[in-house]
């Protein structure tokens, strides 16, 4: 009998009861992400997307934005629940948070806009958590770089440099996903005047197609790289095109064989890849001329 009203006494201790709510709540926010990623996982596999790499980018932004979600409410309902054990007026509260909330509600209008922008990027899937993508953010060039993470507020990009670019969905403006369910290979080659036009497309050709087929690179090729067309005429050098289809994300690493192979196969057959040059021609002192052209004595 003693041990429980001890029991009872600690329970009822104002701090004791606030430190449990706030196990409760920590609780409570590892309890539900197992359950949130298991629904959002099995609602998302119930849509076609055209690979397994969209399906998962779209998976891994719901997840985050409804983990995030899920801790503020739990934690709102903490706070609430706190402020009862302490015995706070709420209603007293409420009202003086009234002019408050009008107050701050013209200072959050920055907020506001970030929220809502937030909220449409990720219902019209416009980028997901593993896209490359272009903000243009204010920025002159804008800033590119690996999605990391998406809030209702904020994304977070990483770049090749390693840096973290924190942009606030308000402020993003235009974007360009560039690994948005497939992408294209787009290169110029600058070949020599000289050059058969007809045999420099017949290497590349052979080169795009030998690309989609090899072990490590043609499972990410979706459309061979193939000649396009003469690009244009420059001082030194004309340029061709050559376009192919690959999956998104991939255009860069295949770009780059298909350039080396390129270059290997042109060398073989003899095809030169000019540099600009320029031809100085050196106008002789006419004096100089003279005395070399005066007979002597």
């Amino acid at each position: 009998m003693e041990f429980s009203q001890n029991i009872q006494e600690i329970l009822n201790n104002r701090l004791i009861q606030v430190l449990l709510t706030v196990i409760a709540a920590l609780l409570l926010q590892l309890l539900v992400r197992a359950p949130i990623e298991r629904l959002v996982r099995q609602a998302i596999r119930s849509h076609r997307y055209s690979s397994k790499e969209e399906e998962r980018k779209r998976e891994d932004t719901l997840i985050t934005v409804f983990h995030t979600a899920s801790s503020v409410i739990v934690w709102i309902l903490a706070i609430i629940v706190i402020l009862i054990q302490l015995h706070v007026n709420l209603a007293g509260l409420l009202t003086g948070a009234g002019l408050i909330g009008i107050i701050v509600g013209v200072g959050a209008q920055g907020a506001i806009k970030d929220f809502l922008a937030g909220v449409f990027i990720i219902l019209e899937n416009q980028y997901r958590v593993g896209d490359i993508v272009t903000l243009s953010a204010g920025v002159t060039g804008g800033v590119s770089g690996v999605v990391e993470d998406i809030t209702v507020r904020i994304t977070k990009l990483r770049d090749l440099d390693g840096n973290l670019h924190i942009v606030s969905n308000g402020s993003v403006g235009v974007i360009t996903n560039m690994t948005f369910q497939f992408a294209n290979v787009n290169v110029d080659i600058p070949i020599s005047y000289e050059t058969n036009i007809d045999t420099a497309k017949k290497i590349i050709n052979e080169v795009g197609i030998d690309l989609a087929g090899d072990e490590t690179f043609g499972r990410d090729v979706m459309e061979a790289i193939q000649f396009l067309r003469v690009d244009s005429f420059d001082a030194s050098v004309m340029t061709v095109k050559a376009l192919g289809k690959v999956k998104a994300g991939m255009q860069w690493d295949i770009a780059g064989e298909f350039r080396r192979r390129v270059k290997i196969a042109f060398d073989k057959h003899g095809i030169d890849i000019p540099y600009p040059q320029v031809v100085v021609h050196e106008e002789e002192n006419h004096a100089a001329k003279a005395r070399r052209s005066k007979p002597t004595k």
